[in-house]
């Protein structure tokens, strides 16, 4: 497949690929990384483009700068173009991607507020500069953060009250409050969260990648199973998928004969 990092413009991203990791940058740092309708439909379609790449295993998402990681809705464009439709991949092209099982993690380098912290919370997992800040304003403009699905993920994500307390008050949290609510895996120092997103990519990739596919889907689908037996029964595609590959091979007999698996996603 064509490097997705040199076919495809984006005026509003930058995309960095380095082997099997691509780094999705939001580049609007002149707005806090903010994000109008062409952003919106950029990240969709980066998303798009790492979804239908089997050579890419893992994706960082990220913003240029080091004051904001993204603070929601570009409201001064919005005023200027008025209402639109997300992309079918939801705000940021990701709240709404319920069907990409690899790995997505999130590189927080700076204010994350509203839609930003929704794109937070739909990423697998989350490392934040240690300056960075968390919240749900809405509730202050007469809104709820109904647009990327957060009340719903983060009622599923970390404990009832934490997640009241964070979408009642409308405040902002640190990021050290934001690791022990599990909003975030991990603090890193200011200027390191990317550098440490892409080790955390590189321990994903000595995993075999439809394991961490099988691993995504049967946690999240789950979750909507309220009886355990019924969740432990159900089929799960990427389940069987990597049960009939090729890697379910190569695992053990690596492992037999003392020697790094060498994974081929098939």
């Amino acid at each position: 497949m064509d490097d997705v990092t040199t076919t495809t413009p984006f005026r509003y991203l930058r995309l960095e690929r380095d082997d099997a990791i691509l780094t999705i940058t939001i580049d609007r740092p002149e707005v806090l990384n903010s994000l109008h309708r062409d952003a919106h439909f950029e990240l969709d379609r980066a998303f798009d483009l790492y979804a239908a790449d089997p050579a890419l295993r893992v994706a960082i998402i990220t913003a240029a700068g080091d004051r904001a990681f993204c603070v929601g809705t570009d409201l001064k464009s919005l005023a200027a173009t008025g209402p639109y439709e997300y992309p079918p991949g939801g705000f940021a092209g990701i709240t709404t991607r319920f069907d990409l099982w690899k790995p997505v993690i999130a590189a927080v380098n700076g204010l994350c507020l509203g839609g930003g912290a929704e794109i937070v919370a739909a990423c697998d997992l989350a490392v934040a500069s240690d300056h960075a800040e968390f919240g749900f304003p809405e509730p202050r403009v007469g809104l709820a953060a109904l647009g990327g699905g957060a009340l719903q993920r983060l009622a599923r994500q970390m404990p009832m009250k934490d997640a009241m307390w964070l979408i009642l008050t409308a405040k902002r949290i640190a990021a050290d409050e934001a690791r022990r609510i599990s909003l975030i895996n991990e603090v890193a120092p200011r200027g390191t969260a990317l550098a440490r997103a892409k080790a955390i990519a590189r321990e994903l990739l000595a995993c075999a990648p439809l394991a961490l596919e099988a691993s995504k889907q049967v946690m999240l689908q789950s979750v909507g199973e309220p009886d355990l037996a019924a969740a432990m029964q159900r089929t799960y595609p990427a389940a069987q998928r990597m049960l009939a590959s090729e890697d379910a091979k190569e695992g053990p007999r690596a492992f037999a004969e003392k020697r790094p698996a060498q994974w081929r996603g098939r």
